[in-house]
């Protein structure tokens, strides 16, 4: 079964997914699944800006697998042509091949070797913060219970994972020779200086906070941009940032209380938010959790750890389905130069999803 999985994976991997630029039509890629999906029911909507999805569907299943093909672009660090899969030794080695064309790869083959019910969902911008391929999908009546999103887990399902939210922020202050004396204020880069000061001690305040195996808030400010030269005191600055949430968190409240520590009139602007594994208030989400860890069981998957990284299984989990994320590889390898997945992760998970659908 491996080497079916490698001949679709070297064709996935030649297929340039690149996001940005977002340059994903209906074609290319998806005409390969078209062709290689016999008997099976095939679905493409465009939601345009590069996001496209295509839900392929045999029989009557109430389960949905779940593969993004868009990749990161790659960097001048690759050893190699990244659209081109290479094997050595117990590696396939090309864009995505991680993260996640692997999985997409392994759907191809199970499907090709088994006759049951089976219904695949191949999306396009999970790259791009931006989540219309799933938000699209879950708006229409598909009558699905239960979702197993590939990511990177090693084979492993993963229960519970962080949230993420993206903020862009205005400050605003008054140009000036820098020898004036000057308000607090004054300088919009000192704002978005003890801005940050205050966003790090609120984050601080929440090492101990746990959830599923994870602990604490994750925070980072990403950029910060604005002024002019050295003695002038800056009249506008630029800040991005982001924070990870535990299930546990009240997404609004940190931002309210992350918005309060700016001075009035600063920007807040959230840019991308996607709720945590399982999604919903704490009670909500420890149940869901709970209703993940028996469809775990009964599909025989081990479970593993929580993890920090977001995935859009979240989104089904919002949704309403039993969600989980299970996928090959291992997710350091993810966007890295060089990208690769072990061989026995890739037969591993073929030939679970072989054994789920037959």
């Amino acid at each position: 079964m491996l080497d079916a999985v490698l001949r679709h994976l070297e064709a996935l991997v030649a297929f340039d997914t690149r996001n940005p630029p977002r340059a994903i039509g209906t074609g290319g890629i998806f005409d390969y699944l078209r062709a290689h999906l016999p008997g099976f029911r095939i679905e493409v909507v465009d939601h345009g800006a590069g996001a496209v999805h295509l839900l392929a569907v045999r029989g009557a299943p109430r389960r949905l697998f779940n593969v993004h093909l868009d990749t990161v672009p790659d960097s001048p660090h690759w050893q190699g042509d990244p659209l081109r899969l290479r094997v050595a030794g117990d590696r396939a080695i090309g864009l995505g091949a991680c993260d996640i064309k692997g999985a997409a790869a392994g759907l191809l083959a199970a499907a090709a070797q088994t006759a049951g019910d089976a219904a695949f969902l191949f999306s396009s911008d999970e790259e791009a913060n931006d989540a219309r391929c799933i938000a699209g999908f879950l708006a229409g009546d598909h009558g699905f219970a239960e979702a197993l999103v590939a990511e990177p887990t090693g084979c492993r399902a993963v229960l519970a994972h962080r949230g993420i939210a993206s903020v862009l922020m205005h400050f605003h202050g008054q140009a000036g020779h820098a020898s004036d004396a000057q308000a607090p204020t004054a300088s919009a880069l000192h704002q978005a200086v003890r801005w940050g000061d205050a966003a790090l001690d609120l984050v601080e305040g929440h090492a101990g906070d746990r959830f599923g195996g994870l602990t604490g808030l994750r925070f980072n400010i990403g950029r910060v941009e604005g002024g002019i030269k050295a003695n002038m005191i800056a009249p506008a600055a630029e800040l991005r940032f982001g924070f990870r949430p535990l299930p546990s968190h009240d997404i609004d409240e940190l931002h309210a209380r992350l918005r309060a520590l700016a001075v009035d009139g600063t920007g807040y602007q959230e840019t991308f938010r996607g709720p945590s594994l399982p999604a919903g208030d704490v009670a909500g989400a420890e149940a869901a959790r709970l209703r993940a860890r028996d469809l775990a069981d009964a599909l025989d998957l081990p479970v593993g750890n929580a993890v920090d990284f977001w995935t859009e299984a979240s989104l089904f989990s919002q949704a309403g389905l039993t969600a989980l994320v299970y996928g090959p590889g291992d997710i350091a390898q993810a966007h890295s130069a060089d990208e690769w997945v072990a061989l026995d992760q890739l037969a591993a998970y073929a030939g679970t999803v072989r054994r789920l659908i037959a």
